[in-house]
């Protein structure tokens, strides 16, 4: 067994050591988050700290990495109040996995990436939809972290948009049966497998 302490992450610089934390705490949901500017061009970003924050209200919440760089998934939720969230499914990866890539704010990054823009009246987000588990959000909280400058955004679900063949009778919602995706790091994809449910 390796025995790692902070003293071996000051002295070895480069990308070993951000891999490492990157994937260390394994595999989790990817999503891609839809939002749109002003005049309605569609933005996607691909984001894998999705976290459950409570059910009443339902309330989800992501990390966004600094902004003293331009983020438009974040300038676009603050004009516009809300944003989606849409699973990655694998069909779906090549696609999402390109979403992280750099656009000008003024590419529409669904036609750019060859995903299908899906608008519900009312909600100025898209919604992806080739996605098999939609949901729209209505932006509620902005927590700046200050050891590192990233930001705990919260918000609330106001829209799900799912085939009802993946929700049991209970409300549990089968990701498995949706063939949804998980990531670890910036570039690896698993699958995962429903193993049991305990009374």
């Amino acid at each position: 067994m390796n025995h790692f302490t902070s003293a071996d992450w000051h002295q070895k610089k480069g990308r070993y050591w951000t891999t490492l934390f990157n994937t260390i705490s394994g595999p989790r949901t990817v999503v891609m988050i839809g939002t749109q500017n002003a005049v309605g061009i569609g933005n996607i970003g691909l984001f894998n700290s999705l976290v459950h924050i409570g059910a009443k209200p339902p309330l989800m919440g992501f990390i966004l990495r600094p902004t003293s760089v331009s983020r438009h998934t974040y300038e676009n939720l603050k004009i516009n109040g809300v944003y989606t969230i849409n699973h990655v499914s694998t069909e779906l990866i090549e696609m999402a996995h390109q979403s992280s890539a750099k656009y000008d704010s003024q590419i529409d990054e669904f036609n750019e990436i060859g995903l299908t823009k899906e608008l519900t009246e009312g909600f100025k987000a898209p919604f992806v939809q080739e996605s098999p588990i939609k949901l729209g959000l209505e932006f509620v909280e902005d927590h700046f972290i200050q050891t590192n400058g990233t930001r705990l955004i919260v918000g609330e679900i106001k829209h799900v948009i799912i085939d009802s063949r993946l929700i049991r009778s209970d409300g549990f919602v089968d990701t498995t049966m949706a063939e949804t995706v998980l990531t670890s790091g910036l570039d690896a994809y698993h699958s995962h497998q429903l193993m049991l449910r305990k009374p």
